[in-house]
């Protein structure tokens, strides 16, 4: 059980989240984060992790994200300082920031501590099935790419054979495999639906 300097934590940590992303249109809002904290929550208490430290930096996963921000380096430190204003531990601050380091997909970095292989599953989760699709589309949109073209493979569609359906096998814990299959399943049906009225 969360302690109550914890919840106050946690609540200051979202407020934070809430503010820096509120107006984002890619995928990558409020609630995109609301869904990692509260799967990456519920993994934790499964496979015995610290739990404050897992749901903490599950909603601060994307602060520093160079696609979604002007300077990735700046929104770090910030996020440093917010952190040391919380009174949180050393030990604590450290822990959060290698995990937000650290889960990125395209670094193909895996993180050390369990605490991060499962905000790593949860924020891939995320990406995959139909909130995933969903996300797809509204990042490609937001930055300007087709849906779909054949000869070229910036597309959102092409996101999928890049990124997507690759995650389901990259999952550590055996909670996030069970979602992923499921997920990852449901994409495939999508492609071939996507295809056969691609071809009408």
């Amino acid at each position: 059980m969360f302690t109550i300097t914890e919840n106050n934590q946690l609540t200051r940590i979202k407020l934070y989240i809430e503010e820096l992303f509120r107006k984002d249109a890619s995928g990558h809002d409020f609630e995109h984060m609301k869904r990692v904290a509260k799967l990456a929550k519920e993994i934790a208490i499964d496979e015995g992790a610290d739990v404050f430290i897992t749901e903490a930096a599950a909603w601060l996963h994307d602060v520093g994200d160079y696609k979604l921000f002007d300077d990735p380096d700046r929104a770090l430190q910030e996020l440093s300082s917010f952190l040391q204003s919380l009174s949180l531990t050393d030990r604590e601050i450290n822990d959060i920031e290698n995990i937000i380091t650290k889960i990125s997909f395209s670094k193909g970095n895996i993180p050390e501590t369990l605490e991060g292989k499962i905000v790593q599953d949860a924020d891939r989760i995320d990406a995959i099935g139909a909130i995933g699709i969903a996300r797809t589309f509204a990042f490609g949109g937001a930055a300007g790419q087709l849906i779909y073209h054949e000869k070229n493979k910036n597309t959102s569609i092409q996101h999928f054979y890049d990124k997507l359906l690759t995650l389901a096998e990259l999952m550590h814990t055996e909670k996030g495999r069970e979602i992923a299959k499921e997920r990852h399943h449901f994409m495939e049906e999508f492609l071939e639906q996507f295809f056969t009225e691609w071809d009408v």
